[in-house]
């Protein structure tokens, strides 16, 4: 970050016309007539203040930490900054506000522009010494609600949450290959593991002859990842863990190439693609690599009476007119949308599928990091048999774009089973289509601080048959569910018996539709669907 890096050597000084602090029982002046005060923003140590001084003496207690402050304009010449107390022995942590009297307009103005660069400059991370961490908050710490960044780190920082992940051969093994097999590109590289976890893909790519990889991880997990890296001798020396985030961690040198583990349910749950992207903006050179550097993520709609009737029967329960001598009914309707609003997370027959799929791509290497924040896909099917749609099927798969080397790891339907499993949106009413009819809808997906997206699902079949060109939408069927509370239903793929309303070759024919994730040139991978083409066979 070249603008912030200036910030530890070069402070910033204004001259004010007053400045008081204000506290429950009175307001204490810091100013007098014959001397003026001096507001510098600095960063000592790492931390970005504004320090007040009054005749070249610092005053004690005005000190403002820039990253947990606030600065609201109260009239033309004067502002209101407020923040938490930043007294390094203070036993608790407690709001205070300052007053700033300005001279004029003009200078006021500069001031919250300046205070506003600062407070940017923070967020995106100051110049630190290799390995250190920044005490002001990080882009991750603005972004996410601190509770579920504890359970989210503590989870991450159990051993046997790292075995399950390194027990799923599909996606361990996919990554081990993708690396030796192209050695070209580690050898001899510099090598960044966000979010290392366990270290394991810093190990594999000391294999491959990296000059030297930072396996940066947040959780305490850092220390079981030295041990394991320790217990290496032949790689350890090529290898630093750095226990921090990456929003926030410094590094000496750039990296040659990114890899990581980023993908969560759906790709995007857990919000660390974020991070992943951040990461390359901080640490990546130019024309770097990135391992994975491209996801997509596959939708179609499904029919599932059986998944369907499960869901709505777990709100019965809610329907006792007498349980213990009260009347449970007024709570039915919630329970029954809450319920919906869960999206399944399990492996499921690919027959039961309706409409070939499509997909939305994410380009690691240009997407920004804003534009994870809210996520529109808007959809066209067309389906291949005539049944009852209950919902939207999705599953992702990442690309490995190596030198010498493509490799893809799928979580798709039919494919060998990784710990993501697929996900199916379930809608509470259900949607009646024909063969060859049009399905259409918008899966918009919005990122909320407790790390994960808000849903919204709508699919629509429009008029088949004569007069379709004058008819409208049918039907439209829409929901709300919550990516953050999924039901881990699990289940391995079972042998469906045909729904009533489905015959034997209708199944067959669902059955046929491809679902495919082999290589495709540079082209045609990175074409996004639009609302005016047809479905694409990926």
């Amino acid at each position: 970050m070249d603008d912030s890096s200036g910030l530890k050597h070069k402070e910033l000084e204004f001259t004010l016309a007053a400045v008081s602090q204000l506290s429950s029982s009175s307001l204490s002046s810091s100013s007098s007539s014959s001397s003026s005060v001096i507001a510098r923003f600095s960063a000592d140590s790492g931390v970005a203040e504004l320090r007040f001084h009054r005749d070249s003496e610092f005053i004690d207690g005005f000190n403002v930490d820039i990253g947990t402050s606030q600065l609201f304009k109260l009239g033309p010449v004067q502002s209101l900054c407020v923040s938490e107390s930043s007294g390094a022995s203070k036993e608790k942590s407690y709001s205070r506000a300052v007053t700033i009297q300005f001279r004029n307009e003009d200078e006021s103005r500069d001031f919250h522009s300046a205070f506003e660069q600062w407070q940017k400059d923070v967020i995106q991370g100051i110049h630190l010494p290799n390995g250190a961490i920044a005490a002001s908050k990080s882009k991750f710490d603005y972004k996410i609600e601190p509770s579920s960044a504890k359970m989210y780190f503590h989870y991450y920082g159990q051993l046997l949450h790292q075995q399950n992940m390194l027990q799923d051969y599909v996606r361990t093994g996919t990554y081990y290959a993708a690396v030796i097999e192209n050695r070209v590109d580690f050898t001899g590289r510099v090598v960044v593991d966000v979010g290392a976890g366990s270290g394991i893909l810093s190990l594999f790519a000391a294999q491959a002859g990296a000059k030297h990889v930072y396996a940066v991880e947040a959780s305490e997990m850092a220390e079981y990842a030295r041990k394991l890296i320790a217990g290496n001798p032949a790689l350890a020396q090529r290898i630093t863990v750095l226990k921090g985030k990456v929003e926030e961690v410094e590094l000496a040198e750039k990296a040659d190439i990114l890899i990581s583990e980023p993908m969560g349910t759906l790709l995007v749950n857990e919000r660390m693609l974020e991070s992943y992207i951040i990461a390359r903006d901080r640490f990546l050179v130019p024309n770097g690599k990135m391992f994975p550097s491209i996801g997509r993520i596959h939708m179609a709609p499904f029919s599932d009476e059986y998944l369907f009737v499960e869901i709505a029967n777990k709100a019965l329960f809610w329907q006792q007119q007498n349980y213990y001598g009260v009347d449970l009914t007024p709570l039915y309707g919630s329970a029954f949308q809450g319920y919906f609003s869960q999206p399944v997370v399990d492996a499921f027959d690919p027959r039961l599928l309706v409409s070939p799929p499509l997909c939305h791509v994410i380009d690691f290497n240009e997407i920004k990091e804003e534009d994870l924040f809210e996520i529109d896909i808007p959809l066209k099917f067309i389906a291949s048999v005539g049944t009852r749609v209950h919902g939207l099927a999705c599953w992702f798969d990442v690309l490995f774009n190596g030198s010498a080397v493509q490799r893809w790891l799928t979580t798709a339907p039919g494919a060998p089973t990784t710990h993501w499993y697929q996900i199916r949106c379930v809608l509470s009413q259900p949607i009646y289509v024909m063969a060859g009819q049009e399905i259409t809808g918008r899966l918009h997906m919005i990122a909320h601080n407790a790390q994960s997206y808000t849903m919204y699902l709508s699919l629509s079949a429009k008029m088949w048959g004569p007069g379709a060109v004058q008819g409208g939408i049918l039907q439209t069927s829409s929901g709300k569910l919550d990516l953050k509370e999924p039901y881990y239903r699990m289940s391995q793929p079972q042998s469906y018996t045909m729904a009533q309303d489905q015959q034997p070759q209708q199944l067959l024919q669902a059955q046929a539709i491809p679902i495919h994730t082999e290589d495709l040139d540079e082209a045609e991978l990175l074409r996004q669907p639009s609302e005016n083409t047809g479905p694409q066979l990926q």
